[in-house]
């Protein structure tokens, strides 16, 4: 299993969990909705900085293979240079 569906399984749970906390609770209607909108809105700034942070992984990973692709491409066109010089 990869680590972003368990990463959003356990989200998805713990969201659930607070969900049926917050409905069974002996409050009033009004303090139950308000708690699960602030509960709401801490789950999607929650999820918003994990996104974030996998773009940014993303990201320098991507850099990495960039980099390492230009460097493989100045390796060979090198060494067919050097081919060229050896065989004039």
């Amino acid at each position: 299993m990869s680590s972003g569906k368990l990463l959003l399984g356990v989200l998805a749970g713990a969201a659930a969990g607070a969900l049926f906390g917050i409905l069974f609770a002996p409050d009033k209607g009004k303090v139950t909705r308000r708690k699960i909108v602030e509960k709401g809105e801490d789950y999607v700034d929650e999820v918003k900085g994990k996104f974030n942070d996998l773009i940014d992984d993303l990201g320098k990973k991507m850099d990495g293979v960039q980099a390492k692709a230009k460097k493989m491409t100045d390796d060979a066109k090198s060494k067919v240079e050097d081919m060229k010089t050896s065989t004039n």
